[in-house]
């Protein structure tokens, strides 16, 4: 299974002109709407696609974390540390289970050395929207909307301590479990010194404080998560379906970035076949626009899905869509990861059909596979490249027909 996927992997990405860095997803889901996520990807077979590489390295994450929390949200005697390296490659499962679970984080925070200060601490959290989970005499449990939002608050928590001479450990986690054990890990590492732990691409990091610091006083980094999506090809769609088709699937995908999403819809005429869309976080966006070209798909529509930092932005990668196509345009959603481009594809009934056929029909497609392997390797050695191209794409149409 695995080595069909691989060998899959790259003959798509090889008449993509991108790499393919997943079909489907191995994702184990754990509840109904992480259930219900896992079989679409895996009944249309959407992939995961690298469009530009992202550079990921410690210096980059950091750099990334400054913009955008906020230069002034972060004091000048701060130190970064990484603890775990963050992965090299985007990680597929990290990527989706934001999708489904969405970006809100747990901040965990200890006191040490015994100050009494946790109601401060509070008073805090809920001044900038945070929800109180637990708290104890030495201990606070909250929820924030984000990541970067659990980071920054916790800062100004940590700056608030050192005024008093009390040290703080912060760190923010998925859940509470989470960020319990990763300030556990951070107290293996580095002692009772000042800071907050938390996780980027895979890897572990932690922002410590050697002394005393003001309490930041900058207002929270706001991102806008801006999504671009049009409908391709929407004058042959009407001719087949109808007007009343495209707009009753419009205003389905409109209605479902408002209410699940909570988008604010701007530039969208009822009977238009696009609309423009800001999200108050990014997962919210990667959700909207995923599940709305499944349901353009369910209609007999594909659409083209931009994510950016700003209209222009959204719009000029939902066009990249017009570059990036198998046998017909289908539908795709492009957006970045770190400094990369990446893109979610959902492949054609026709491409699916292909697909399902050789992960399916193992020992077929093994015979499939060996007829490809020699027409290339006699092709290569007569001088014939074009062999093996004839070879691939007789067994794509075998694969379509059989």
């Amino acid at each position: 299974m695995m080595v069909m996927d691989y060998l899959l992997r790259k003959i798509l990405g090889f008449f993509l002109g991108y790499r393919v860095l997943s079909i489907g997803t191995r994702y184990m889901p754990t509840n109904s709407t992480e259930r219900e996520y896992v079989e679409m990807l895996n009944y249309t077979r959407t992939m995961l696609i690298e469009i530009e590489r992202a550079h990921i390295n410690t210096s980059n994450i950091f750099d990334n974390l400054t913009r955008e929390l906020g230069t002034e949200n972060i004091p000048g005697n701060r130190k970064f540390i990484e603890i775990k390296p963050a992965d090299e490659e985007v990680d597929e499962y990290a990527l989706l289970s934001n999708i489904i679970m969405g970006s809100d984080r747990y901040l965990y925070i200890e006191i040490f050395n015994g100050g009494r200060i946790v109601d401060e601490f509070v008073d805090i959290i809920e001044n900038e929207n945070g929800k109180i989970i637990e708290k104890s005499s030495s201990e606070v449990l909250a929820r924030f909307l984000s990541k970067n939002d659990a980071i920054r608050v916790a800062i100004k928590i940590i700056g608030a301590g050192s005024r008093r001479g009390i040290n703080v450990r912060a760190a923010a986690g998925m859940t509470g479990a989470a960020a319990i054990e990763r300030a556990i890990n951070l107290n293996r590492e580095i002692g009772e010194v000042p800071g907050v732990g938390f996780t980027k691409l895979g890897g572990e990091f932690a922002i410590i404080f050697t002394g005393e610091f003001e309490t930041p006083t900058g207002a929270p980094s706001y991102r806008d998560n801006y999504l671009f999506t049009d409908m391709i090809d929407s004058t042959a769609f009407i001719e087949r379906y109808g007007r009343d088709s495209l707009v009753e699937i419009m205003n389905d995908i409109k209605a479902y970035m408002e209410n699940d999403c909570k988008g604010k819809i701007e530039g969208y005429r009822e009977g238009g076949d696009d609309l423009i869309a800001n999200f108050p976080t990014k997962d919210m966006a990667l959700r909207a626009g995923i599940d709305s070209a499944w349901h353009a798909m369910d209609n007999g529509a594909n659409i083209r899905v931009g994510i950016g930092r700003t209209r222009r932005e959204a719009g000029e990668r939902a066009q990249l869509a017009d570059e990036i196509m198998l046998w017909n345009p289908t539908s795709i959603m492009v957006f970045d990861v770190a400094d990369g481009l990446y893109g979610y594809f959902i492949p054609s009934p026709f491409t699916r059909s292909v697909i399902d056929f050789f992960m399916n029909r193992k020992s077929v497609a093994f015979l499939v596979f060996i007829f490809v392997f020699v027409a290339t390797f006699l092709g290569w050695n007569m001088g014939h490249w074009e062999f093996g191209l004839v070879a691939i794409l007789l067994a794509v149409i075998y694969g379509a027909t059989a």
